[in-house]
């Protein structure tokens, strides 16, 4: 049912499948980025392709069962002759953001002055101009971050959700509405800015509970299907699975974090923008150094904190220790990926190699030549390169070569191997032994 939702295949789908075959409307909480109006605006799909209404008709009046006084007096004049349009899935949606100045007359409706003013009486069912909810009849109206309606205006939805009809300013009219209201929330223990009132909750028959992604293979997954990467004429990006794993890893480290308020939690968009902006940092030193293939290195994992910062709330923390949170859980995701991925592996060649008095130095703009040619005094490292590429299953570029084994000097930083300290340069890295 729903071919780009990641993840929710055991949990939030069967419930919301349960939901619609009961015909129930639906209420959608959980914390921001988990795909509540995507899910919602995917229930457009299982409308009827078209459906036949009363042409002219505000309401899509069913022309066998007109509900609005326009449609009905049409019907009644012209019968079987009544003109007949039909109307797209797509025209059946509405979604409304849920906002502080929302009125009544957005979503219901109200007395239109200027129909007023062509001669119509007061209590002439023609004088009202309808709001949202009514002109997505046999539809789906989709309400987001409901709990930003004021309470005044959730009252006006009341009747909608349990009798399905409405009421404007006295008119004595009842029109048997044929919607599914869809609303989406953030749990009550995060919103601040309202709440839903409990007669409206109440009227929710289903409540479908979204949530982050169990597994890094999920979080990977909707990276790879949502993020919009950087491109430049004649430079090929690849991104290895192992920085992939690392950003996921970085995203559940901040979502386990004390210094992290949770009740806002960390969005899956950190995740994609962490990526996007690993490969940006990547193709721009492509772009520079005049290479024809952008792959990521450790280094660039360090762009990602600045740029991404402003997406985390962070729990009563000192000034300025906000980035020193971030870094160590990015040292904590490197750190479970290393062991996961070259656990194991000898790494005796490139620690003596250190030993024996090598060494390297990184940063954002070195090439990938600059990089791996620091190496090439130490025979014993080359060896252990190449079969690092493999193990990572990567290409035997020189690219692919110095990300491999940025990646492993990172690793034997994390692991107390090798010191690794800033140069005098900014932006510049030392890796040394600590002999």
């Amino acid at each position: 049912m729903f071919p780009d939702i990641v993840g929710y295949e055991d949990s939030v789908t069967p419930t919301l499948e349960r939901a619609l075959l009961a015909g129930h409307d639906v209420i959608m909480l959980g914390e921001r980025g988990q795909a509540k109006s995507k899910l919602m605006r995917y229930l457009v799909d299982l409308l009827d392709e078209a459906v036949p209404i009363v042409e002219g008709s505000e309401l899509n009046d069913h022309p066998y069962h007109p509900v609005s006084a326009m449609a009905r007096k049409l019907v009644d004049d012209l019968g079987d002759e009544a003109p007949v349009a039909w109307v797209g899935r797509d025209q059946r949606y509405s979604e409304k953001l849920a906002t502080p100045d929302t009125a009544v007359a957005d979503l219901i409706g109200d007395v239109d002055p200027i129909r007023v003013a062509e001669g119509r009486y007061l209590g002439d069912e023609m004088t009202i101009h309808f709001g949202l909810v009514p002109r997505t009849n046999r539809g789906i109206v989709a309400i987001n971050e409901l709990p930003d309606l004021p309470e005044r205006i959730q009252v006006s939805l009341l009747n909608i959700l349990e009798e399905r009809d409405i009421q404007i300013r006295g008119y004595k009219i009842r029109l048997p509405l044929d919607i599914m209201l869809v609303a989406s929330a953030n749990p009550e223990d995060y919103t601040h800015r309202g709440r839903i009132i409990t007669p409206l909750k109440d009227r929710f028959a289903t409540q479908v509970r979204t949530h982050y992604p169990y597994r890094i293979d999920d979080e990977i997954a909707i990276m790879d299907q949502e993020a919009r990467l950087a491109r430049a004429d004649d430079v090929e990006l690849r991104i290895p699975q192992h920085l992939k794993e690392v950003v996921a890893e970085f995203s559940a480290q901040l979502r386990s974090s004390s210094q992290v308020n949770q009740r806002s939690g960390v969005s899956v968009r950190f995740s994609i923008g962490a990526l996007e902006t690993l490969a940006a940092s990547a193709m721009r030193r492509a772009v520079l150094r005049g290479e024809p293939l952008a792959v990521p290195r450790a280094v660039d994992f360090y762009a990602v904190i600045p740029a991404a910062i402003g997406r985390i709330e962070f729990d009563m923390l000192e000034e300025g220790r906000e980035v020193q949170v971030l870094e160590r859980a990015l040292r904590r995701a490197l750190l479970e990926v290393w062991h996961h991925r070259l656990g194991g592996e000898d790494t005796s060649a490139l620690t003596t190699a250190f030993d024996e008095g090598l060494i390297a130095e990184t940063s954002e703009e070195m090439s990938s030549g600059d990089f791996v040619g620091q190496f090439e005094g130490a025979a014993e490292a080359g060896f252990f390169i190449e079969r690092l590429v493999g193990r990572l299953d990567l290409h035997d570029s020189v690219a692919e070569r110095a990300s491999a084994l940025e990646f492993a000097l990172e690793g034997l930083h994390l692991t107390k191997q090798l010191n690794k300290e800033l140069t005098e340069s900014p932006g510049r890295w030392r890796f040394q032994s600590d002999l």
